[in-house]
């Protein structure tokens, strides 16, 4: 399989693992979209030198990955294919911060390598959050959310064409491809020339068939409205769940859990 059939697959299984009945798909979109932002509030909110603290916020995917039924293996992909952002964006802070913060076996860390470690625990926990509410709710129910919400309706149909008109961009992609290997002759037809003519003949036919997808969606009387699986629905799960889990994320910003048991545990047992 190319890469591109692979990439295709890969957006395919989000949408499968979004259509699964468990008791985390049937919490209302507006909880989990409330619950997921004041996740990601607190953990982007700690400052850089932050480790320990960050380290309880593993919890709600430790608990909402069983739960949703949502693959571990799946999401680690994702997270490692853009973990290099991460890196790139905190890589000099070793060789910029070197001021010894404590040191572990008689080696010491520098501020540089705290922060890096910060950076990149931040990151896992944020991109984790948001792939495991587009697995547990769909593309589709964010953006009715969004809605909801009092966000414009332009605004989120175009982000929901952005996302499907993915799939039509993929799809178109896989086809050139595997035409292209059926007609190369050893690497014929490889080169950075015919590359490029592909790539310019690929945003041609993906527009051409969005045009014709456009068109029957207005055949069939779309206005920009929201259809989802399941009917928004708020009950009294929905707020415990939100309540719940938001109090939580609140604590665990406000104090540093692994300190606080830490010095617990030194009382107890001196």
């Amino acid at each position: 399989m190319s890469e591109i059939a692979r990439s295709l697959h890969e957006l395919n299984a989000m949408d499968t693992l979004a259509g699964k009945d468990s008791p985390v798909h049937r919490i209302d979109p507006r909880a989990k979209v409330i619950t997921f932002v004041v996740f990601a509030g607190c953990v982007v909110s700690f400052r850089k030198y932050e480790v320990s603290a960050l380290l309880p916020y593993f919890l709600f995917p430790a608990v909402i990955l069983p739960l949703g039924r949502i693959p571990m293996g799946f999401l680690a992909r994702k997270v490692l294919l853009v973990l290099p952002i991460a890196v790139l964006i905190g890589i000099f802070n070793p060789i910029f911060d070197r001021t010894v913060l404590f040191s572990v076996a008689g080696l010491g860390v520098s501020g540089g390598m705290v922060s890096f470690t910060s950076i990149l625990l931040r990151f896992v926990l944020t991109v984790v959050a948001a792939l495991m509410l587009v697995a547990v709710t769909g593309f589709n129910g964010i953006c009715a959310t969004l809605e909801r919400f009092g966000v414009p309706r332009a605004f989120s149909v175009q982000l929901m064409m952005l996302y499907r008109y993915l799939f039509v961009l993929t799809a178109e992609g896989v086809r050139m491809s595997r035409a292209r290997e059926l007609r190369s002759v050893g690497r014929a037809g490889t080169g950075l020339r015919d590359f490029s003519a592909l790539i310019g003949h690929l945003l041609l036919r993906t527009w051409h068939r969005a045009q014709r997808i456009h068109m029957a969606m207005l055949s069939r009387c779309f206005r920009g409205e929201f259809f989802l699986r399941r009917p928004m629905r708020l009950g009294s799960a929905d707020i415990v769940f939100t309540l719940a889990w938001s109090s939580a994320f609140i604590v665990m910003r406000l104090v540093n859990m692994p300190q606080a048991v830490g010095r617990f545990l030194l009382e107890v047992f001196p």
